[in-house]
């Protein structure tokens, strides 16, 4: 195995965080568990340094350490120094002084993040008055100001909206608008990107690399995603288990990496075809890359004359009334047959996660119809509507918000056991528990564990393991490997495309990550402002669009390829560019 490298030289004489020998050990119910060994690492003002490496690695726990924000169970050794006060050993005093103002974070799930009880708008208004003296009005109005900055439309009308009332992604741009609030020094990025759609992603790294820029902010930035590292990062730091095995300049770590484990990482990248050349992936055939080498994306899943698993028909949902009234969905039709799987597609807000849930029978159709394994749901009575449910399988995009809490993991897996197969023994669940676990490669051990003790990309599994417990025909996966990690993120997929030959079950995936819909997806229905824009054959859709929104949507997908991605940023930002003049013209 190869030496760590030593880290690059700052930009500027003094760093704004200095981390030596930081430690964390955790103690548990079955022991202690050292999750950070010995990391040193340092961020000098107006610098990006990216930590990247796999789920459990110990990245968003160094993160979380330089912030003080740590779990009562955790001991922190070694120092953390932000601008100047050594967060290892700071009273609360201290670390209410620094948080939000000197350093702040943005955290990976928005849910959790904000309050569901207070509308967004407030929510902003509290970070900005906690540190400055500064009117309930004005404050208001930069509320307001914020969210324009990132990117939400109508934001004098959003900041009067509740978390609930807006999509995955618009509330994680919420989360990043409280962070840079105050303009900080020092600010910690946890996976800030990871709900969020390739055209707005663009927008945020935007934002972030002139906050960087023009105040000297320096960015933290903890991520699984290599493209955004290429597009972002000054200097990247990677993490196993716990520590860190390479350091160094960006070009360097992607192009030229020295540790195998690296090398490792790198190679399970999904890579969009057409992003970086358009011609064949490594494989031969376009777009082939990791799992996909071995199942191509555009292979017949279905038996011609097929039934669908579950069918819409010129649906349309509307939302409130009157001028409230919001067009979630504008006659949008697609089948999803046995065996096949087919990629919902959009930027944040476009509908694929209503159109999802239009299919599992949880939002009624203000017109048109639906048809789950041949029955029409909307003459369905309640208990065949239980029964038609219990062959499908979900996965949601917040593994924190799906897990119960109160339970263990292996009550959360167990739970439709509990409710579809109420016959069987205790034994026969947790045999059928252990099993699953197995499938999505998760030690039979996490059973007894609390949610809270796994890692982000660790939750979704147990997610992804509930789902299939009951041996779906239909899997709605929405967003299922937005949380994982590259390497993870590709077993994942490799273990649902095993089970659905094994099982035959239909897959409705909804993603924003176009490199993993076109290695894993069938068929792909491209999403916008409530209409399926364009939809066809992967192969087809992907590589060869018709509409200019499908071509905007695959050129702001970054590569993880530093050199091809900053000539890919500027040519975005000039045709950006362009467009504005000529609306202004």
């Amino acid at each position: 195995m190869s030496a760590v490298r030593p880290p690059a030289a700052p930009a500027s004489g003094g760093h704004i965080l200095d981390l030596d020998d930081l430690g964390v050990v955790f103690t548990t119910e079955t022991g202690t568990v050292q999750a950070v060994r010995g990391v040193s690492l340092h961020v000098a003002p107006g610098e990006t340094l990216a930590l990247v490496g796999e789920s459990g690695s110990g990245k968003s726990t160094v993160a979380l350490a330089a912030m003080g924000l740590l779990a009562g169970n955790a001991r922190a050794t070694g120092t953390a120094v932000v601008d100047g006060t050594d967060i290892v050993g700071a009273d609360e005093e201290q670390l209410s002084a620094l948080r939000g103002s000197t350093v702040s974070m943005v955290f990976q799930e928005p849910a959790t993040a904000l309050d569901p009880l207070t509308r967004v708008g407030k929510q902003i208004a509290e970070v900005i008055r906690n540190h400055r003296r500064i009117s309930a009005a004005d404050a208001a109005a930069r509320a307001v100001e914020l969210l324009r900055r990132v990117g939400i439309p109508e934001p004098e009308q959003r900041a009067r909206s509740y978390p609930f009332q807006l999509s995955g992604g618009q509330r994680q741009r919420v989360v990043i608008a409280m962070a840079i609030a105050n303009e900080p020094a020092l600010l910690i990025a946890d996976e800030p990107t990871t709900a969020l759609d390739v055209t707005v992603q663009a927008e945020i790294l935007d934002l972030l690399r002139r906050l960087a820029a023009e105040t000297g902010t320096g960015v933290l930035l903890v991520t699984h995603n290599m493209g955004v590292v290429a597009d972002f990062a000054d200097r990247v730091a990677v993490m196993y288990q716990g520590a860190l095995v390479e350091t160094g300049p960006v070009e360097d770590v992607l192009l030229r990496p020295a540790h195998d484990y690296t090398k490792r990482l790198l190679s399970a990248v999904p890579r969009l075809t057409v992003a970086e050349s358009g011609g064949p992936g490594p494989s031969g055939e376009p777009g082939a890359s990791g799992a996909a080498s071995e199942r191509r994306a555009d292979e017949p899943g279905a038996a011609p004359g097929a039934e669908p698993a579950v069918e819409l028909k010129d649906v349309s949902v509307v939302f409130g009334r009157g001028k409230q009234a919001v067009h979630a969905l504008k006659g949008v039709s697609f089948a999803v047959h046995p065996g096949e799987t087919l990629g919902l597609v959009g930027e944040s807000g476009s509908g694929k996660s209503t159109a999802s849930r239009v299919a599992l029978g949880l939002i009624t159709p203000t017109a048109g119809s639906v048809t789950l394994f041949g029955a029409d749901l909307a003459a369905t009575r309640a208990r065949a509507r239980r029964a038609l449910r219990a062959g499908i399988g979900v996965v949601l995009q917040d593994p924190v918000a799906s897990l119960d809490a109160r339970m263990t993991v292996g009550e959360c897996v167990a739970e439709p056991l509990r409710i579809h197969r109420r016959k069987l023994s205790g034994r026969e669940r947790e045999s059928l528990v252990a099993d699953v676990l197995d499938r999505v490669r998760l030690p039979r051990e996490v059973a007894r564990r609390a949610p809270r003790e796994l890692s982000g990309g660790q939750r979704q599994r147990v997610s992804l393991a509930r789902a299939l417990v009951l041996e779906p025909r239909l899997l709605v996966a929405d967003e299922p490997t937005s949380a994982l990690d590259v390497s993870v993120q590709q077993a994942v997929l490799e273990v649902i495309g095993e089970l659905q030959e094994e099982l035959g079950f239909a897959c409705l995936f909804v993603s924003h990550d176009l490199a993993v819909v076109q290695q894993f997806a069938r068929r792909v229905v491209v999403m916008r402002a409530g209409r399926a824009e364009e939809q066809g054959l992967t192969s087809a859709t992907l590589l060869h669009p018709e509409t200019d929104y499908t071509r905007r949507l695959l050129a702001a997908v970054p590569v993880p390829d530093p050199v091809v991605q900053r000539g890919r940023r500027a040519e975005r930002l000039a045709t950006l560019a362009a467009g504005r003049t000529e609306e202004q013209g």
